[in-house]
């Protein structure tokens, strides 16, 4: 049987919307739309690099606890809701994802709360060990 798991952050949205911010299913990692959010001290910044920084740090926490890293991630989606932030986030993205090369996705949409800038959702197939 294949196996399934969820990966849980501790964000208080995890409980009240009812998803895992990733959900291991066999060799595949689904990794939620992530946020900005320091899911520690349920705190967002202002700008939009910082808040990329931020999901990048959560993405990668998520990641490692389904046992892969960002050279697994096979696809990824931005989602803004601001279009003329995106440029401004590619130095971080490209340090994450730039070896890697997933295929790729930007997105314009309303996100769930107006402080949040930029979400970013991935998927990764964990290596053989």
């Amino acid at each position: 049987m294949t196996e399934r798991r969820a990966i849980l952050s501790g964000s208080v949205f995890e409980e009240q919307i009812g998803y895992a911010r990733a959900v291991v299913d066999g060799d595949w990692v689904h990794v939620s739309g992530t946020t900005g959010f320091d899911y520690a001290e349920m705190t967002i910044s202002e700008d939009v690099i910082e808040q990329t920084e931020q999901c990048l740090r959560n993405i990668k926490a998520a990641l490692a606890e389904a046992e892969c890293t960002f050279s697994d991630v096979v696809r990824v989606r931005y989602l803004l809701p601001d279009r003329n932030d995106f440029e401004s986030c590619w130095p971080s993205l490209r340090r994450a994802f730039g070896e890697v090369r997933p295929a790729a996705t930007m997105l314009v949409c309303g996100l769930a709360d107006l402080r949040m800038k930029i979400e970013i959702e991935v998927y990764a197939r964990r290596s053989a060990a």
